[in-house]
């Protein structure tokens, strides 16, 4: 069974940066599609930004510019780079996997992750920004 576990979450003022990581274990296919989801209270789940198997990437409008997916498949491991904070960019941000996808990032983005709804996915660390 293929797990996920984030970390790298944290509390920073507005400007500010942070790195958040995803390890993955278990099967890991040839063909996958990697991502990160947020959810702040109160809201519905919003995808940030995906990765295919080709390293192809796409992000939603309001994260382009600042953050930043990356893989290390070696070490089975997602990124995403986080800077210029924002208040608003405070949520729940969870690490999504699908490890049969032969999508392409923005197709299995708007497909799947957009709304969070991802073949398996982890608990989450927390981002909050102050202003």
């Amino acid at each position: 069974q293929v797990q996920v576990v984030e970390s790298g979450g944290g509390s920073v003022q507005a400007g500010g940066s942070l790195r958040l990581s995803c390890v993955y274990s278990g099967y890991v296919y040839d063909y996958h599609c990697l991502g990160w989801f947020r959810q702040a209270p109160g809201n519905e789940r919003e995808g940030v930004a995906a990765i295919d198997t080709y390293g192809n990437t796409t992000y939603i409008d309001s994260v382009k510019g600042r953050f930043t997916i990356s893989k290390d498949v070696a070490k089975d491991t997602l990124y995403l780079e986080m800077n210029s904070l924002k208040p608003e960019d405070s949520a729940m941000y969870h690490c999504a996997a699908d490890f049969r996808c032969v999508l392409g990032a923005e197709e299995w983005y708007d497909r799947e992750l957009a709304h969070g709804d991802v073949e398996v996915w982890g608990q989450g660390t927390l981002v909050t920004v102050s202003s």
